[in-house]
């Protein structure tokens, strides 16, 4: 019998987090902090990290908590880490850390444990950053508890401070011609709340980088477009493959059960697999499998394949926050 999620969680807890937000939200910093940085080439950046939760089909309590990092500039993975976890906070929209971060925390801590020469130097989140009701979103969440630069990228605008997915909105997203075109996402506060970015030139969607901690808005967004080799940044496109991959062979569903959104909305199946038979041991972390390791990552399907994947991502049914 699937678990049922959650109810949402008194008005007195809700009270408890928006504390808690407020409180964490003095230590973030939205400037550069790193030399790389501040290299126009990115110069000294080797390792990106990239983070994902994903849920079992009918089940808003089981979930799997995945961490990659990536080589950098190559994109290729040298460090995976997924584990399943048991959800104890339904989704709140503005309140989504509270339901996956600590996962994500311990994820962080058991690589600095095992293999710290493979720490990222930045994580890139499923989520937003100060994009966010109360200017605090997962990817700040993340960012102030690990003390790691984070960016918030999101697939969907999250419609605070007076933004809003309308005509206008759709007007400035058909300007964006070719990858690494952007616009700001200016509220009615006057602020700078993050960016629109065209990630790839085939894209039909942009995605919507802002600031999580320790990185500046212009780098966020320059690095995000610098990871994609497809619509989605490469190190949350293989943390959400490998979460959903080891939701399938752990829970023994070889046809491929698929796991399901934030929200408890179905994420669409993926099928691009390790061609050598399997991604590893069940025990599934540490340093990738044979059939990913050597600098040679997975087979990536065809461009439009790829981007047709890159745009089922999309219809997960939430506003990531």
């Amino acid at each position: 019998m699937a678990h049922m999620a959650a109810q949402r969680p008194p008005e007195e807890t809700l009270s408890l987090w928006k504390g808690e937000q407020a409180r964490l939200k003095a230590r973030v910093v939205d400037r550069d902090t790193e030399a790389w940085q501040r290299d126009p080439s990115f110069s000294g950046l080797q390792k990106v990290g990239g983070v994902d939760v994903s849920f079992v089909k009918g089940d808003s309590v089981r979930a799997c908590a995945s961490l990659v990092v990536l080589s950098y500039p190559e994109l290729k993975v040298v460090y995976e880490d997924s584990r399943m976890v048991g959800l104890k906070a339904p989704y709140v929209s503005g309140f989504l850390a509270f339901r996956e971060v600590p996962f994500l925390v311990e994820l962080v801590q058991r690589l600095q444990e095992k293999e710290p020469d493979l720490m990222p130097q930045v994580l890139l989140v499923d989520g937003n950053g100060v994009l966010h009701q109360r200017g605090f979103g997962v990817a700040c969440h993340l960012g102030v508890l690990t003390e790691l630069p984070c960016i918030g990228v999101a697939k969907k605008l999250l419609q605070v401070d007076g933004l809003e997915n309308n005509a206008l909105h759709k007007e400035k997203v058909v300007l964006l011609q070719t990858g690494g075109d952007t616009f700001p996402l200016i509220g009615n506060s006057g602020t700078v709340l993050g960016m629109a970015l065209k990630s790839h030139d085939h894209s039909t969607k942009p995605l919507y980088v802002s600031v999580g901690h320790r990185i500046s808005l212009e780098v966020a967004m320059r690095l995000t477009h610098h990871c994609c080799r497809f619509r989605i940044p490469e190190p949350i496109r293989q943390a959400d493959i490998r979460s959903r991959e080891y939701i399938r062979r752990t829970l023994g569903h070889p046809g491929g059960s698929p796991a399901q959104g934030k929200d408890g909305s179905q994420k669409e199946q993926r099928t691009n697999v390790c061609p050598q038979g399997g991604l590893g041991a069940p025990a599934d972390h540490g340093r990738p499998p044979e059939c990913r390791g050597s600098g040679t990552d997975r087979k990536d399907p065809e461009p439009g394949f790829q981007e047709q994947e890159d745009q089922q991502l999309e219809r997960t049914g939430h506003q990531e926050d």
